[in-house]
């Protein structure tokens, strides 16, 4: 009986009613957006506020990407499963002086859903035809190991 008690309190006194927040990215990215001035800062500008890029697009080097994504635990019952708390996502345009000439914040209303098609795609070919059946025994006959094998 005491085993069970000492059990029940250490599994209780290990709960926690806080949930657990994963961050992956920068964080408070919206402060940051509001001290950023189109047509005013430059790049160095944009590196000393919030720092280097999350990303740089491979199409226009002057396009900058800024990501925070923040997760968190749903309850005890979803064993664990995360939703997605905050998904903010800061697009700064540069011109090719080095100005910044656009700011674009998206957050997580502007997420789209995707949603895959379960259809699987059929084969057109039949594999009990004739000429499948001739190839196929002699794949397997030239394959196989030769039994008498004499040196």
């Amino acid at each position: 009986m005491k085993i069970l008690v000492l059990f029940i309190f250490l599994f209780t006194l290990n709960c926690s009613t806080n949930k657990v927040s994963k961050v992956h990215g920068m964080r408070l990215i919206e402060n940051k957006y509001e001290k950023i001035q189109i047509n005013k800062d430059n790049k160095n500008d944009v590196r000393k506020l919030i720092g280097p890029p999350s990303s740089i697009s491979n199409f226009d080097n002057n396009k900058w990407f800024y990501i925070e994504r923040e997760k968190t635990n749903q309850s005890i019952v979803k064993l664990g499963i995360q939703k997605i708390k905050k998904n903010n996502i800061l697009v700064l345009q540069f011109n090719n002086f080095g100005i910044l000439e656009d700011k674009k914040m998206l957050d997580l209303k502007d997420m789209n859903k995707i949603a895959f098609n379960k259809n699987k795609t059929e084969k057109k070919f039949k594999q009990d035809n004739f000429l499948y059946n001739v190839f196929s025994s002699l794949r397997e006959k030239i394959n196989a190991p030769t039994r008498n094998k004499k040196k």
